[in-house]
């Protein structure tokens, strides 16, 4: 028996049934993720504008003239929608920070762990709502699935945090001899991210990262939640500031 060719009947006609179901099947996939993509967006507009308990589904559906009936179609519970906004905004986190340290210079620790922080800071500027949504605000209410919202995202952004670490610490090291931190000082999920990664680094150098993260994060947080709108008119400048002094902190040499 004679086969026919993909896409026609076996007559040699085109088959349209098929093609036009192709067709629809790819519209309605489109029409889907642009609704998910809305539901999303609105949902961190409300969190703007009302705090983290404006996030219902209700009140989404209510923005977007959709019944609740509908909106539960793409996300069954409000709690499935959160995490999925978490997982998203703390995934571009990770990309944003990761990509500014694949573009700095290696054998430069300074110009590594400044492009990394201000890749977070500037993250933090223009995502505001995703920043707190990741490390302030909690959801009332809201039960993360086990493992965390974002496992690989956190994973990422740890072990980022930890290798700015690393590489200041062949300079920081002697500044650390009498370190009295030991393995048992740290969180063991904490060490599960950073020891396979870093197996070389000492506790010492884990208490050093943990020390940059809390220089990193206090001030851009401040910076988010408007506490340094009153104090300065640059904070962008003090931010430099206090990087120029980590690094120097750190024993790290000036380049060139």
């Amino acid at each position: 028996m004679a086969s026919t060719d993909a896409g026609e009947t076996g007559t040699g006609t085109p088959d349209t049934t098929t093609a036009g179901a192709g067709r629809t099947t790819g519209r309605r996939e489109r029409l889907r993720a642009e609704t998910t993509a809305e539901i999303k967006k609105v949902a961190l507009e409300l969190m703007a504008s009302g705090g983290p308990d404006a996030i219902t589904l209700r009140a989404i559906a209510r923005e977007m003239g959709m019944t609740a009936n509908a909106i539960y179609g793409y996300f069954a519970t409000r709690d499935d929608l959160v995490t999925t906004l978490i997982d998203n905004v703390y995934s571009s986190l990770a990309d944003a920070v990761e990509a500014a340290w694949a573009a700095a210079p290696t054998g430069d620790p300074a110009a590594r762990i400044r492009a990394w922080a201000d890749a977070f800071r500037d993250w933090a500027l223009a995502n505001p709502e995703g920043f707190r949504l990741v490390y302030g605000d909690p959801v009332p209410g809201y039960r993360s699935p086990e493992g965390g919202a974002a496992p690989d995202a956190a994973h990422r952004v740890c072990t980022g945090i930890t290798a700015l670490a690393a590489e200041a610490w062949p300079y920081a090291e002697p500044r650390y001899c009498d370190s009295e931190f030991a393995w048992s000082d740290f969180d063991p999920g904490l060490l599960d991210k950073v020891r396979p990664a870093f197996p070389d680094l000492p506790p010492a150098a884990v208490a050093l990262a943990l020390r940059t993260w809390s220089h990193l994060h206090g001030l851009v947080s401040l910076e988010i939640y408007g506490h340094l709108r009153t104090q300065t008119l640059s904070p962008g400048k003090l931010f430099r500031e206090e990087l120029t002094q980590l690094v120097r902190s750190l024993g790290i040499p000036p380049q060139g």
